[in-house]
Formats: C-alpha cells, structure tokens, sequence
C-alpha cells in the first residue's frame, strides 16, 4: 500500500510538472498559428523594420521591441541597486520591532494594481520629470540621452514606473534568499575577525545564485508591464537613446491597439507581436537559468580571502 501511494503521488506530480509544460507549448502554438498571415508575409523582416502603419498594411516590430527591452534593462539598473538595500536591511540588520512592518508595507507594493501606478505616473512621476528635464543643464542636454523637448511622458518616467514596480518582487525573494543562508557561514566570518559588513558579504556570496534569480524574476515582470507603461510611455513607434523622448513597448502596442484591428493582417501583426514578446521572455529566462548554472559550477572557496586574519607584528614570533 505504502509503495502504490508513493507511485500515485510520484505520478500526479509529474503530471502536474508536465502540465506546465503544455500550457507553455500550448500558449506559443496558438500564437503561432494565429499570426501566420503576418509571418508569412514578412517573415524575419517584421523583426528588422522599423515602419508600423496599419492604412498601407506596412508593419514592423522593432521599435516595440527596442522600447520593450530599453525600458526593462533600464528599470532593472535602478530598482536592483534598492532592491538588494532593502532586502540586506530587512534581513540583516533592521531591528525586530520594523521588520515586521516595513516587510509587509514593501510587499505592499506588489499588490497595487498597475492602472493604479499609471494614474501615479500620470499625475505625479509626469510631472515631476519633466521638472526635472526643464531644469537639467545645457552641457547634459547635449548629450543623446537628455536631448528632446521636456514633456515629461516618455523612455524616463517609464523606466522611473518600472523600477518602482519590480522593487517589491526582487526585494522579496532576495530577502527570503538571505534569510536562508545557514547561521554558521556569519558565525564563522564573525569568528575570523570579520566586521558586520564582511560578514554581510560573505552572505551575499552564498546566496548570490538566489539573488540573481530575484533579479531576473524583476527583469521578468518589467518586461510583460502593460497599462502602467502604456500611460507614460508616449507611445510613439520610434528607436531613440534619448530618455526624454516618446516611444513604445510590444505590451502597449498591443493594448493600445487590439481592439482597433479591423484588418485580418493587422491583427495577426499584433498576435505576431504577442510572438515576439512570448520569444523574448523565454530567451531571458533561458539566459538566466544558463547564468545561475554557471555560477553554481564555479568552485566556492573556503574562505572569503577578505575574512582572513592578517597577523600584526607584535603577533609575530
């Protein structure tokens, strides 16, 4: 009885394991198949071209694409700095009496629906930035990234929504990675001398796989962002290094104009980008997984050479 039991749940495990498999299947056939009409006809190139114009029946993805990825990596470079601060204080060295609070006001965050921060962005980030813009100095405004008229709707305060938003997911799974790290590995960097920083560092060092991970999962969420981003990008089809100007995401574009796709070939233009996006994420998360093994492949060393004591010289014999 005992090892039937075992088998069952072995089975219906896997079958739940498999099942995940075949939705992800199922969900990238059906995209498949229903944009064929755009794929066939412009193959590789709806990749490469920059033209979207539903009258002339012209469409090309690249700028979506461009917007989708510039606004993400940007996000992830300013939320993965605060993320880890919050998720290093919270774990490491908060007092007892505000943990509890401030992790649940953090987590908080997560729970916002995203039209809620799109209206934030609207009426607060907009304006802010284009304060910011306005006041910017001349010799900044030269350069490729500042220049642009300062409307305050655009590739910056995207970027600013974004990185507020994945704050919360990173900082979350960071801090339950740090959580996790043995007590001995502080203990011992304690007993070799170390200061609370290189303490916290060498368990950051253990946990670096995971936090990696939460990472890449914040990386994740910006990517799929819709409504929030949709609200403060400008939605302008362009490919620009500039953060000042207007332009678009694969999400945005899809929402924006779903529901307007009268023509059979612009609607499957928009279920290719819904494609491209599934693509995308997929690579990412392959990208990722190949990352955090080959940082697991890495021999660990024993001890962190920063921990070692460094005999003074009356020490010495």
């Amino acid at each position: 009885m005992a090892k039937d039991a075992d088998r069952s749940f072995r089975l219906a495990t896997g079958l739940v394991a498999l099942l995940v498999i075949a939705i992800v299947a199922g969900i990238g056939f059906e995209l498949a198949r229903q944009s064929q009409l755009s794929i066939q006809k412009f193959g590789l190139q709806f990749w490469l071209t920059d033209t979207w114009n539903p009258v002339s029946g012209e469409f090309g993805a690249r700028p979506f694409i461009w917007g989708t990825l510039y606004s993400s990596i940007l996000a992830l470079a300013l939320s993965t700095p605060v993320a880890l601060g919050i998720a290093i204080y919270l774990s490491e060295l908060c007092p007892a009496a505000l943990r509890t609070p401030l992790t649940f006001l953090t987590e908080l965050l997560a729970a916002i629906p995203s039209i809620v921060y799109g209206m934030w962005g609207i009426f607060v980030l907009a304006p802010a930035v284009r304060t910011l813009e306005i006041y910017m100095p001349d010799f900044l405004r030269r350069l490729p990234l500042f220049t642009g008229p300062p409307l305050g709707i655009g590739m910056g305060s995207a970027a600013l929504i974004l990185a507020v938003m994945v704050v919360p997911f990173s900082s979350a799974v960071a801090r339950e990675v740090l959580k996790a790290v043995p007590p001995s590995q502080r203990e011992g960097a304690y007993a070799l001398g170390a200061t609370r920083w290189e303490a916290i560092r060498a368990a950051l060092f253990y946990a670096r796989t995971g936090i990696v991970g939460s990472i890449m999962l914040g990386f994740g969420r910006a990517l799929g962002e819709t409504m929030a981003v949709t609200m403060v990008i400008g939605n302008t089809p362009r490919i620009s290094w500039s953060l000042f100007a207007p332009q678009y995401s694969m999400a945005a574009v899809i929402a924006n104009e779903f529901t307007e796709a009268t023509e059979e070939l612009y609607l499957h233009a928009l279920v290719e980008i819904g494609l491209v996006l599934f693509v995308i994420t997929l690579m990412v998360n392959v990208l990722s997984r190949v990352l955090i093994w080959s940082m697991n492949r890495q021999p660990r060393p024993r001890i962190a050479p920063a921990l070692v004591p460094v005999p003074t010289s009356g020490g010495a014999a």
